[in-house]
């Protein structure tokens, strides 16, 4: 299956390839704003499963690319060397309580990461399996919706 980065098992990443395409990742969204002529400070990133796992490694490793985050069924992709700067940054953990892959210890893990490095976490928790659902997307949309009034420039990645 087609990934942002390599794995190991279902749960175990390769660090270093993840921090790799992390960078190439940050890299492109810099890139792309200068190509394109639109604010990097505006990008808001919208992942499910390994795109959200990968959304949250550029948090953890490269937090002056996003403004904020929708992560849909994240994990904890990596734990930093140095916590970063989150304090201007706004995130959204959308899970499920009876996910296999994405538990909720392990999502648990992962909004405590982000709310002590100064996140503006929410964290909504269904009763759902790892699965994108239709209530997810609503909480994510009404989420988006208040973090994005008066800035209708904001780039969804």
């Amino acid at each position: 299956m087609p990934r942002f980065f390599r794995r190991l098992a279902e749960g175990v990443f390769d660090i270093e390839d993840l921090k790799e395409r992390t960078h190439e990742l940050a890299d492109f969204v810099a890139g792309a704003a200068q190509k394109y002529g639109f604010d990097p400070a505006n990008v808001v990133a919208v992942g499910y499963s390994n795109g959200a796992n990968i959304a949250a490694g550029l948090l953890l490793l490269r937090p002056e690319t996003l403004r904020a985050a929708i992560l849909f069924r994240a994990m904890v992709p990596l734990i930093p060397n140095h916590p970063p700067n989150l304090s201007k940054v706004s995130v959204l953990i959308a899970a499920g309580n009876r996910d296999p892959i994405a538990r909720i210890e392990e999502v648990q893990r992962l909004a405590t990461l982000l709310r002590n490095a100064g996140a503006k976490l929410t964290l909504h928790i269904s009763n759902a399996d790892h699965g994108l659902t239709g209530e997810d997307v609503d909480v994510a949309k009404k989420w988006l919706a208040g973090r994005t009034k008066g800035s209708a420039n904001s780039q969804l990645l």
